[in-house]
């Protein structure tokens, strides 16, 4: 059975100042998630869910859906507010997406098979689609639910045009994930990186040698009913507390898992370069980058 590559695309760049997931960076026009996909179908895979927004669905279906359906099996998934459990509702006044959980639970019905979980806007490599779709083909044994997930190289995933946030990952000596610490504001600081938890008060060093994630993860089907129940448990919980922003992270749930014992998760080592467009000004970079990968041959000029 073909894994499929579930591409979250419902968010909109603030920070960015557009929609990025449509911003050409590649020789010919191509966005970032044409290399998804051209890297995802050479690695094997069979089928493409996009999980967008329906006001952007128009725009999307034109500039990249249609003509990737040329090439691969492509359905949609819509995250919405108001997409929920039976018997709970959209709080008033609330405006706020729930969470990556959430984008993925919405697949269940749609995706069937073994996953693979993206961001549209990161260019991660091909690396990435070989290791986790090979781990899909043939998942560790065990009595625990067995994911994946793809560390990268803290230096291999920094820019020099803001700040960011990485998860940054515990991992044992045979190469499982204990835990992750989200680190929201991650940025270079006399040339070395550094984080913050206090608006840039004070600064802690990181190795540029850490792993971190990117949000790229390999599932088993089944993990979807889970992520429903990880949700439901959200809205009786941490929703009424704070029903106008509370989420339910993927991350976060893998961590929990993890913590109660449930789940296993195989840090799968890539030394590829992540690229991604937090910032406008990271266009360039990755164009440049990119560019260069298609003179070396590593990509076409035409897809």
């Amino acid at each position: 059975m073909k894994p499929t590559l579930v591409i979250m695309a419902a968010g909109m760049g603030s920070r960015f100042g557009g929609l990025k997931q449509l911003t050409p960076v590649g020789p010919s026009g191509q966005m970032i998630i044409d290399y998804s996909i051209f890297d995802a179908i050479r690695a094997g895979f069979g089928k493409i869910v996009f999980v967008i927004k329906h006001e952007i669905e128009k725009d999307f279906r034109e500039l990249i859906g249609d003509r990737i359906a040329e090439k691969i099996d492509v359905e949609y998934v819509f995250q919405e507010l108001d997409k929920l459990p039976e018997g709970y509702t959209v709080p008033e006044g609330r405006k706020k997406p729930w969470g990556t959980a959430h984008a993925i639970m919405l697949c269940r019905g749609v995706v069937k098979e073994p996953f693979v979980v993206i961001n549209a806007d990161d260019f991660y490599g091909s690396e990435c689609y070989r290791i986790l779709g090979g781990f899909l083909a043939n998942p560790p044994k065990g009595d625990k639910l067995q994911f994946a997930m793809a560390g990268y190289i803290l230096k291999n995933t920094l820019t020099e045009n803001g700040s960011v946030a990485r998860g940054v990952c515990k991992v044992s000596g045979d190469g499982k994930l204990l835990g992750l610490d989200e680190r929201t504001c991650i940025e270079y600081v006399n040339g070395k990186p550094m984080f913050t938890e206090d608006g840039g008060a004070t600064y802690e060093p990181l190795s540029e040698d850490c792993t971190v994630s990117m949000n790229a993860w390999a599932f088993p089907a089944d993990m979807l009913d889970l992520l429903e129940e990880r949700f439901e448990k959200v809205l009786a919980t941490t929703a009424k507390e704070n029903p106008l922003k509370s989420e339910c992270y993927l991350p976060l749930v893998v961590n929990d898992m993890i913590a109660e014992g449930i789940a296993e998760v195989t840090v799968l080592q890539t030394t590829d370069r992540w690229y991604g467009m937090t910032y406008a000004a990271d266009r360039e970079d990755v164009s440049n980058a990119i560019a260069a990968m298609t003179e070396q041959g590593q990509y076409p000029v035409e897809m």
